[in-house]
């Protein structure tokens, strides 16, 4: 057998070593860096299908999505309405986010006529008072302006021309909670009345990517003199951190409530930025 007297590897073995190498690098440090990729991804942060909205705000400098459908049955302004919803969100510091919310399309039946419309445009900001932590609440101000009214048939909370929302988000024991508390402006022709609201979700996440949210809500109806008050239950599935699914149902428990409301949707969080960070 021929020696090696430098101690150098043979021509072939050298090459097979040197492939070895590289498929050892590929299967350890290739996943290593798609984890770190995944890791790294912004999350987002869905303010659907709840009436509550959490006081947390998205990623700063990431456009979001909130896009749903949701029929509606027996209303006092309506008997069936179909309609596709849009809300987009941007934060522009840790503290201050820009909202756009609206209907594009909304499908009706009320007094026996179908009609199709282009509901409300909404336009407002929101602006984070307290960054809690560990069991301290996130706390938040938000302030809504209708922008384009479109005439069609609204909820039984009605379709505000200014509102104002204090929000509080937190977690306690595994649980989470948004409550917001809501002061809004109501018009009909020239008489303008101020409307109460408040609402309650709690949520708990299981099976890892899966999250159960109920909630209980209120709202005055001062043109009716009367109250709204409904339960909603959803479920959401978050299929990776810039994707969540949703779906879910809300129930009025009063007469001049909305009977019954289904939901299924999505929010999606574009995961590039859309301008550096200094």
């Amino acid at each position: 057998m021929a020696c090696n007297p430098r101690g150098l590897v043979p021509g072939g073995s050298l090459r097979s070593i040197l492939a070895a190498s590289f498929l050892y690098l590929t299967l350890t440090l290739h996943p290593a860096a798609a984890q770190s990729a995944v890791d790294d991804e912004p999350e987002a942060n869905p303010g659907r299908p709840t009436v509550s909205t959490p006081a947390m705000i998205t990623p700063v400098g990431y456009l979001q999505f909130e896009t749903g459908f949701v029929p509606a049955y027996q209303s006092p302004e309506f008997s069936s309405r179909y309609s596709l919803s849009e809300a987009i969100k941007l934060a522009v510091t840790p503290r201050l986010e820009f909202l756009v919310t609206g209907e594009p399309v909304v499908h009706f039946t009320a007094e026996r006529t179908n009609a199709n419309r282009v509901a409300d445009i909404f336009v407002g900001a929101q602006f984070v008072l307290y960054h809690g932590e560990d069991s301290k609440p996130t706390v938040a101000v938000s302030y809504f302006h209708r922008a384009y009214d479109g005439g069609a048939p609204e909820f039984d909370y009605g379709s505000p021309t200014n509102s104002l929302l204090f929000l509080a988000s937190g977690d306690v024991k595994g649980f989470h909670y948004d409550s917001n508390a809501f002061f809004t402006e109501l018009e009909h022709g020239p008489v303008r009345r101020g409307q109460f609201g408040q609402s309650l979700t709690i949520s708990h996440q299981f099976l890892r990517r899966f999250a159960l949210s109920g909630e209980i809500w209120h709202f005055t109806q001062p043109f009716l003199r009367s109250n709204a008050v409904g339960n909603l239950w959803a479920v959401s599935y978050s299929a990776r951190k810039t994707l969540v699914f949703d779906a879910g149902f809300n129930h009025g428990l009063t007469g001049t409530s909305t009977s019954w409301e289904a939901f299924v949707g999505f929010t999606y969080l574009l995961p590039h930025r859309l301008w550096k960070l200094q």
